[in-house]
């Protein structure tokens, strides 16, 4: 099939396109479009991964697009920030006064003054990574540290591995032994699972770790529930007994890596019966477990960012990327690490953003601390405008008081560019209509697997929307910059970063916009022999091998070996503290807070909860259904508890995505979590987060409320 082709009696176009959203599977889509409109939209069959179905968050992707929730026109606040009170305005109106103000706010503080928030709305690379860079470094405006999500493990493998390469999905069905990692593939990657489960039927045993019984761990051989942020000791105590009982590979240790004998003296000081008392997790299975991952062949270690959200993220992923190659599993068929295809393709960052041509970033605001950086923590002047796209981050952002406090100052000047009135966009001065996937065009690359997708517009704007692009070109008209990479179209720029990126990446050759356009999915171009990511047993790192030991950490002040720390919020715990670790990890139907907002998914999400277990809701009176108060140091919000054994006593589970707009309260579990930073990479640190949490009313309902039950796993055919 082509990108488009009309087909059929009732001239029906089939448009070729790409999931935007934050999601390794990256999926292939279908439009079906009938005089204009969409009226099917569904999963590419010929796509490897994806293979003809969606998730549940994505299959009704057309009530997102057509939803009567939509922002058609742009908006003027007319009344007090977040008060709900706008007026309808021009395009020309609303650039208009958006170019003043930054242009008045420039004569008076510098560029430095006006900050752009974005994160990954959309993961494409024109609507996001070139939206990223070219206007606002033309401008001179402050930049963003986009640390959020995976920052502490990105920077962890690579300086481990020197690159985050991972194998291809179907390379699962090599493997003997799977241990997933603080990962819930069933609800953040769904497409792994039928390649989990196939791998099962060929003979391997999974083990999924994880505090929470997730999806994936209820189809796992074995489960292993760790205390929150105790992952790093777990990581060195399963060292200790590979090394103590010779199950690690020596030669292939002396021939690729270096400091593998520090790391081992390290591990030396994390028998199991110290890290049992540190993860809960007992002696026995500890043993077990080191047992069977230095004696099974191939081994799969896989995991993701959630694992790593807490104050010793960084660590922990260096432990992580460590235990493939004790064991010798680096660069074998089904074995070593999975984490992410990231850095198989990195766009040139000069094409992409022009940087050399612009004045230098004045200063780098960390996202995490947002609400700190309005409020008055930042370096030179202060913030007097916001620009957000492609986020929500009173949804989204720890610490949401602070935020949202500072989003109040009548000084700044807030523009929110999306597609719906967000509980960000409550608290803009401007307002402006964002397209959907389906009214605009981009090259997305997966971070699970190894193809890319080109996404052609199968509709025309709805209303007046307009795409990041689109209004990034009309910003810059209106400021008076002439660059012609700030005039170009959208396959232009596509085209220009493509070319650039392919000059010195082997990986992309034969890849061009036309064949993008022409064919919609295309894989990357690995020479033979080298599928398997390190085969070779070449690294990219500065030594051209693993750095069990990384001397760039230690330059940078860093522990150049993996070690446990407890998180700053948890080290100091008296025994007879009661407050709960409050995990906000991922819905099964919103991605973040894309989604949140519609119908038909909050009615199968559920409204806002918090897991509980049945021992600690009997501490304090709670019974299932009931309104609760959570609190912390930060703030508080009241959600409905389900009381459950899927998580361990001690541990709460709130899923994240939920607008705070949308509760009873106005507040979602972000009015709780923190917004300190982790040890590496100024990541965030959700997770580090101790909660109080007390019945508000007895609500429960024998007749109406609904015990936690088993779901299907998202997306699987015929759920």
């Amino acid at each position: 099939m082509a990108t488009a082709d009309t087909t059929g009696p009732e001239n029906i176009v089939r448009v070729r396109g790409a999931c935007p959203h934050d999601c390794p599977d990256c999926c292939a889509t279908v439009t079906e479009v009938r005089d204009g409109r969409a009226v099917a939209f569904y999963a590419d069959h010929d796509h490897p991964v994806t293979q003809g179905w969606l998730c549940a968050k994505v299959r009704p992707y057309l009530d997102r697009v057509y939803s009567p929730d939509r922002l058609e026109y742009p908006l003027r606040r007319v009344g007090p920030k977040g008060a709900g009170q706008w007026q309808r305005i021009s395009w020309d109106e609303a650039i208009g006064e958006i170019a003043v103000q930054w242009q008045r706010i420039i004569a008076e503080h510098g560029a430095a003054a006006i900050l752009p928030y974005s994160y990954s709305g959309t993961l494409g690379m024109l609507q996001l990574g070139v939206c990223n860079a070219r206007l606002w470094n033309r401008m001179g405006a402050s930049g963003l540290e986009r640390s959020i999500c995976g920052a502490a493990a990105e920077a962890a493998v690579r300086a481990t591995l020197g690159a985050r390469w991972s194998p291809d999905p179907a390379d699962l069905l090599a493997s003997k032994l799977i241990v997933i990692w603080g990962h819930n593939p069933a609800s953040t990657g769904p497409h792994l699972m039928p390649l989990l489960r196939d791998a099962q039927r060929n003979g391997a045993y999974v083990v999924v770790i994880d505090p929470r019984r997730t999806l994936t761990a209820r189809s796992a051989d074995e489960h292993i529930q760790p205390r929150p942020a105790t992952d790093t000791a777990l990581a060195l105590g399963l060292m200790h007994v590979l090394f103590r009982d010779g199950l690690h590979d020596e030669t292939w240790l002396a021939a690729h890596t270096t400091g593998w004998e520090d790391l081992r003296q390290r591990a030396e000081q994390y028998p199991p019966e110290r890290v049992a008392a540190i993860t809960g997790v007992p002696v026995a299975v500890i043993e077990s477990l080191a047992r069977r991952y230095g004696t099974t062949k191939p081994a799969l270690l896989k995991f993701a960012d959630g694992v790593q959200r807490h104050g010793n993220g960084g660590q922990t992923a260096r432990a992580l990327a460590c235990l493939p190659a004790i064991v010798g599993q680096i660069g074998v068929r089904g074995g070593g690490l999975a984490y992410s295809t990231s850095d198989y393709v990195r766009w040139d960052l000069e094409a992409l953003g022009h940087a050399s041509e612009c004045p230098p970033t004045p200063r780098i605001v960390n996202m995490n601390r947002i609400g700190a950086a309005l409020t008055g923590e930042v370096s030179g002047p202060p913030i007097q405008s916001l620009y957000v796209f492609c986020a929500n981050p009173v949804t989204s952002s720890p610490n949401a008081s602070l935020t949202v406090r500072g989003l109040l100052r009548d000084d700044l000047f807030t523009v929110v560019h999306d597609l719906f009135l967000t509980d960000t966009a409550r608290y803009a001065d401007i307002v402006l209509p964002a397209t959907s996937q389906l009214e605009q065009t981009d090259l997305h690359k997966a971070y699970g697997h190894r193809n890319l997708q080109y996404n052609t517009a199968a509709i025309a704007p709805l209303g007046e929307a307009k795409s990041n692009w689109e209004v990034m070109r009309l910003l810059a008209s209106a400021l008076g910059y002439d660059e012609p990479w700030l005039r170009q179209s959208a396959e232009e720029v596509i085209a220009e970063v493509l070319d650039a990126t392919r000059a010195t990446n082997p990986l992309l050759a034969g890849v061009t916009l036309e064949r993008l356009q022409r064919e919609g999915t295309v894989p990357l171009q690995f020479a033979p022999g080298q599928e398997v990511p390190f085969s070779d047993g070449r690294f990219p790192t500065p030594s051209g091998k693993v750095e069990l030991r990384s001397e760039a950490m230690a330059a940078a002040g860093l522990d150049p070996l993996p070690d446990y720390t407890p998180p700053a919020e948890f080290a100091d715990l008296r025994a007879d503290d009661e407050r709960l670790v409050l995990i906000s990890g991922a819905a099964h139907h919103y991605v973040s807070s894309s989604m949140g907002n519609q119908p038909g998914l909050r009615a199968k999400e559920g409204e806002p909860h918090i897991e509980i277990n049945p021992r600690d809701a009997a501490a304090r009176g709670i019974t299932h259904g009931d309104t609760v108060r959570v609190a912390s140091a930060r703030g508080a919000c009241q959600l409905r508890a389900v009381v459950t054994e899927s998580v361990p006593p001690g541990v709460a589970v709130a899923p994240k995505g939920q607008w705070g707009s949308l509760a009873p309260d106005g507040r979602n579990a972000n009015w709780t979590t923190s917004d300190a930073l982790a040890d590496l990479a100024g990541q965030s640190t959700f997770h580090s987060n101790l909660v109080d949490v007390r019945a508000v009313e007895n609500t429960s309902n024998t007749a109406n409320a609904t015990q936690q039950t088993e779901t299907p796993y998202a997306g699987v055919p015929g759920n």
